[in-house]
């Protein structure tokens, strides 16, 4: 569009309006662009003098295509600053205004003819022009409530963009807060689990040393972050010379388990070093546990071992049997009957006695070793070719070995007990030389 005159606001109006409408520019851009000339172009027009408007097409040096409106409308007193304008424009000191809007791609070239400026005094008035000042009335009020709107969304748009920073800024702290929060759940759970394995520690009794025997054990439970449980042993030397161990399978896990199962193996304890028989323990230890914990049920098995000649008595009440694995390779299951604390009718009901040799491996357990995959037979029989293959090892390394080859598969997990003791040759005392007392 070449440079036109205009003398009156509506003629330039409907200029800009043919110029936004020619280029397809977007409502919001030719809507900025309208008011902005307008505003620019009233001081000029009320003071008496015209305005020149030229728009073109002008190629940035990356390669984009923009439109370039200029007015010519002299600078006065009374014109806004072009900063200040719904759509900012670069000014001259000659007064010159211009604006600069891209145009995206396809967009066509402006029109060939552009609606000329009147020129000349204006006609008289009639009732067309009558019709027509009201018009342009209405469409500067319109074109006010549209400044008034923009102004509005401005205004929105700023705040979003506020809101939007302000909840990226929340949720990267609750983010982070989440974090630290995971992490300090993660440490106070190890925590808790080292301190509930330290306790436990504290209470399960040390090895003991015995000449004639090897002795070791393994533990581990159901869940690591929960290590406290229901399986427990003890083992102790009583006055005659004998070896008792005790192993404990309190029902469920956690501490209400690990104290029942410390009343047992504590009640056993007392009954074993005030010399009853040890077909009686069983059932002793029932009716002494039973009025203060009512709900208590533990399956038990006890061993009593000479360390000099391997005589082994074994009495049993619903507990796994124990395992003998004998030094030429070959094992059986040593079967006592009998039920357990908390059981109807509770005790063993025989003592079996057998011997274990020199060489000869006894293996003491609790179901959570043969009963992973659910299927107590077959686990059975996997710990009799686990326990032969690992017969030959140190017995410290013995019951955590088989466990672990035990638990390759756990469809069923549980606290677990293995408990190894080894016959061994009982060092011959040296006879003194001549002259030596």
């Amino acid at each position: 569009m070449s440079p036109h005159t205009f003398h009156t606001l509506p003629s330039l109006r409907r200029a800009v309006r043919g110029i936004c409408e020619a280029h397809r520019l977007p409502s919001h851009n030719g809507a900025r662009l309208l008011l902005s000339v307008a505003r620019m172009a009233t001081a000029a027009l009320d003071a008496g003098g015209p305005v020149r408007l030229e728009a073109v097409e002008r190629t940035a040096p990356g390669g984009q295509t923009l439109l370039a409106v200029t007015l010519h409308a002299g600078p006065t007193a009374a014109s806004p600053s072009p900063a200040d304008l719904p759509l900012p424009g670069r000014t001259t000191p000659e007064g010159t205004v211009a604006w600069h809007l891209p145009l995206t791609e396809g967009e066509g070239p402006p029109p060939s003819a552009v609606p000329p400026a009147p020129r000349g005094a204006a006609p008289a008035r009639t009732r067309e022009v009558a019709a027509a000042e009201a018009y342009e009335a209405e469409i500067a009020a319109l074109e006010s409530d549209l400044a008034v709107a923009l102004s509005r969304a401005e205004t929105l748009s700023t705040e979003l963009h506020r809101l939007k920073d302000e909840l990226a800024e929340t949720n990267s702290g609750v983010l982070a807060l989440y974090v630290q929060l995971e992490e300090r759940d993660e440490q106070l759970r190890r925590a808790h689990g080292q301190i509930l394995r330290e306790l436990e520690d504290a209470l399960r009794p040390p090895p003991i040393a015995v000449d004639g025997m090897e002795l070791a054990v393994h533990y581990a439970p159901a869940d690591t972050d929960a290590p406290t449980g229901g399986d427990f042993y003890d083992w102790l030397l009583l006055p005659d010379g004998t070896v008792h161990i005790t192993v404990v399978d309190a029902l469920g896990h956690g501490v209400r388990s690990t104290r029942s199962a410390l009343n047992v193996t504590h009640a056993v304890r007392t009954l074993a070093l005030e010399g009853h028989p040890l077909e009686s323990i069983v059932a002793r230890t029932h009716d002494i546990l039973a009025p203060f914990d009512p709900d208590i049920m533990a399956t038990v098995l006890l061993a009593r071992i000479h360390p000099g000649t391997g005589a082994l008595r074994l009495a049993n009440g619903s507990h796994p049997p124990a395992l003998v694995v004998r030094a030429d390779g070959s094992a059986d299951y040593l079967e006592v009957r009998g039920r357990g604390i908390g059981f109807p009718l509770p005790g063993s009901e025989s003592v079996l006695a057998d011997t274990l040799h020199e060489g000869d491996l006894l293996m003491l357990y609790t179901d959570g070793l043969t009963e992973s995959r659910r299927d107590p037979i077959e686990g059975e029989a996997r710990l009799v070719k686990t326990a032969q293959a690992h017969a030959g090892r140190p017995v410290r390394e013995i019951p955590g070995a088989v466990a672990e080859d035990m638990h390759t598969v756990i469809l069923h997990p549980d606290d677990t007990l293995a408990l190894a003791v080894r016959r061994t040759q009982i060092p011959q005392a040296r006879r003194p030389l001549a002259g030596q007392p």
